[in-house]
């Protein structure tokens, strides 16, 4: 999605002001990436908490239990990773199973949450931040495959078909602070973090 200038404008003013809400929050931050495969939320979220120091990111990508799991990845988010012991229960993509013992994050430091089915009506109130990543759909595609190849497009149509389910059900994208233009997302990300962090300091 390319922005027009005017828009532009409008777009850094929105940034800023979500920059303001979060710098008013006195607690560690919970905050939500989502947006379907290949717009961009990886990088916008790894460039936010490159810049954010202490700040621990969880990818949904290591918590869905398989190709089918995007619903059950969303329920960890909300019932687990954004509770008051905030943990997940990683899955093996090489044995295909779920790992033995639960990852444990820090309570007292922010933590970035990223992947499809990020956000929905419970994990929503949980969260202090909630952002939607969109990039157009044959961009979206390219993307996906140039980064994942052989790994992800065998499974690209059952994976469409999951993440459609869950916007029809959860609208995601009505439930979030901003939504994100994904060929700057990294970009955007970066400044977000390095600003929280300048004022952390």
């Amino acid at each position: 999605m390319l922005v027009e200038p005017a828009e532009a404008s409008v777009y850094q003013r929105e940034i800023e002001q979500q920059l303001d809400r979060l710098l008013s929050i006195r607690e560690p931050l919970r905050m939500l990436i989502d947006g379907r495969a290949g717009s961009g939320k990886t990088e916008f979220a790894r460039a936010l908490v490159a810049s954010l120091p202490g700040a621990q990111l969880v990818s949904l990508d290591y918590v869905y239990p398989g190709w089918g799991g995007l619903d059950e990845g969303s329920v960890q988010v909300a019932e687990e990773l954004l509770s008051s012991t905030p943990r997940w229960l990683p899955w093996d993509w090489e044995t295909l199973a779920l790992a033995d013992e639960w990852r444990m994050l820090d309570p007292d430091l922010p933590i970035v949450i990223e992947g499809a089915g990020a956000v929905s009506r419970l994990s929503r109130p949980k969260a202090h931040f909630a952002a939607w990543v969109t990039y157009p759909d044959a961009g979206r595609h390219k993307r996906a495959i140039d980064r994942d190849g052989d790994w992800f497009a065998p499974h690209w149509d059952m994976w469409a078909a999951q993440e459609e389910r869950f916007i029809a059900r959860e609208q995601p994208h009505t439930l979030v602070d901003i939504v994100i233009h994904g060929e700057n997302s990294a970009e955007v990300g970066a400044h977000m973090g390095s600003t929280l962090a300048a004022a952390l300091a």
